[in-house]
């Protein structure tokens, strides 16, 4: 028996009848290679469980986490006696009912018991692409287990392993990104990743000073997500739509018909659980289909709100900013990146974004950088690398009918700001983004 589902037993023996409780335990170990200046300088592992407790006593509603198993049950104690003096809470749905949870097996032992040597080689092989340059970044392996229970009898158990490497290679005054992740460590090519940020580095030699303006662009992977994950976060999430802060209007065509956006921890690329923090089963949930805004995810919540069904999206901490998707993927197209390239008569290709800001969340405007690989194209060719420059654009905008020249067949999980493994996306090619000044402003 998994050592969290021992603990979550042990946990709702001890509330007994005195609350309505769920308890989500989980625990594992996370492991972590640091490099620099192109050699490892660090390991380090991390092994324990955390518990996450929300108990409600006559409608009176308290949550609490810790990863102090020792003192437990006076945390449960805390717990429900902080319960019993707050406010009943009307919107709350009560805890969820037994149902079937279908494991999406998105766990790889070889990926849960990697040691530092094999990581070690996913490293050597990122830094052994650039001998010339400096390399730097982290090779991470975790495997976790995740169990569920609650007071009305409801029990789930998962698990899931995640794989990443991420990484710079730095040349002059320059540098270029590269990022893997993958549920199985050894899906991970550190020499392909490390080659990618090394072409990036040496492009970005000599960079200019471009004019802000308004240009084509080709977004990689990263950007992407970006875009992807901010669209998550403050447009298909249950709360901000229910309180009008969100650019969804569902069944309208808000965005390119090429564009396909679906949240599927099913998915056999995915990573995760089949269950969310309230013990609803996840399912797929299409959110944009042909470029028309289909859905807006639920936790229990939100959904007792809109009359709807839970999609499954419930998280520690949604009841405060909402309900999200972040098993995202964007359906690829069949165009490579260097014929996107060659499509471009000026314009400029962006690698990554960095410090997003959202300025309004109805449009979803947003205002951020450029990073680690900025270029300039010219008559179908990057030319030159370009100085970080700052934009402010409306992604929902920037997606809009007709202005999605063509979709990457180069879907993958990249980096988003908010973490890695959750946005699958590919490169697209825009006709128009807003660049309003360099990174100074």
């Amino acid at each position: 028996m998994s050592r969290t589902i021992e603990i979550a037993g042990q946990i709702l023996d001890h509330i007994g009848d005195r609350a309505d409780a769920e308890v989500v335990v989980s625990g594992g170990e996370s492991a972590l290679t640091r490099f620099a200046n192109s050699f490892i300088h660090q390991n380090v592992a991390e092994e324990g469980h955390e518990v996450l407790l929300r108990v409600a006593v006559d409608g009176r509603v308290n949550s609490a986490a810790t990863t102090n198993l020792e003192g437990i049950e006076d945390f449960v104690d805390d717990t429900i006696g902080i319960a019993s003096l707050q406010r009943v809470d009307e919107s709350w749905p009560g805890v969820t009912e037994p149902m079937d949870i279908v494991d999406p097996h998105h766990f790889d032992d070889a990926t849960a018991e990697a040691n530092p040597d094999e990581r070690a080689r996913v490293v050597a092989g990122f830094v052994s692409a650039a001998p010339d340059l400096l390399a730097a970044g982290y090779c991470e392996t975790m495997g976790h287990d995740v169990a569920f229970v609650n007071t009305e009898g409801h029990r789930a158990f998962g698990h899931y392993t995640r794989a990443t490497v991420d990484g710079i290679h730095q040349a002059s005054g320059t540098a270029g990104s590269g990022h893997g992740t993958s549920p199985r460590l050894g899906d991970l090519d550190g020499s392909d990743i490390g080659a990618l940020a090394a072409d990036r580095a040496r492009r970005g030699l000599d960079a200019f000073d471009l004019k802000p303006g308004e240009y084509q662009v080709v977004l990689a992977p990263e950007a992407v997500a970006t875009i992807a994950m901010f669209l998550s976060f403050y447009g298909f999430n249950g709360k901000s739509h229910a309180e009008g802060q969100s650019f969804a209007e569902l069944g309208e065509k808000q965005f390119d018909a090429s564009i396909n956006l679906y949240d599927d921890v099913h998915d056999p690329r995915a990573l995760g659980i089949g269950f969310d923090a309230e013990g609803t089963p996840h399912r797929r949930l299409d959110l944009i289909t042909a470029g028309v805004t289909k859905a807006v995810a639920h936790d229990r919540r939100t959904a007792k709100k809109a009359g709807v069904a839970s999609t499954g999206h419930g998280s520690p901490g949604s009841e405060v900013y909402g309900p999200l998707p972040t098993n995202v993927f964007l359906e690829e197209g069949s165009t490579a990146v260097d014929d996107m390239i060659a499509g471009v008569d000026r314009g400029l290709y962006v690698a990554t974004f960095n410090y997003c800001r959202v300025l309004d969340p109805k449009a979803l405007t947003v205002t951020g950088l450029t990073r680690n690989g900025t270029f300039i194209i010219e008559n179908g060719k990057i030319t030159g690398g370009v100085t970080n420059l700052r934009f402010t654009q409306s992604f929902v905008e920037a997606l809009a009918q007709g202005r999605v020249s063509a979709i990457g067949n180069d879907a993958r999980f990249a980096d988003s700001e908010f973490g890695p493994g959750m946005m699958h996306v590919p490169s697209l090619q825009l006709d128009a983004w807003n660049f309003t000044g360099g990174a100074a402003g």
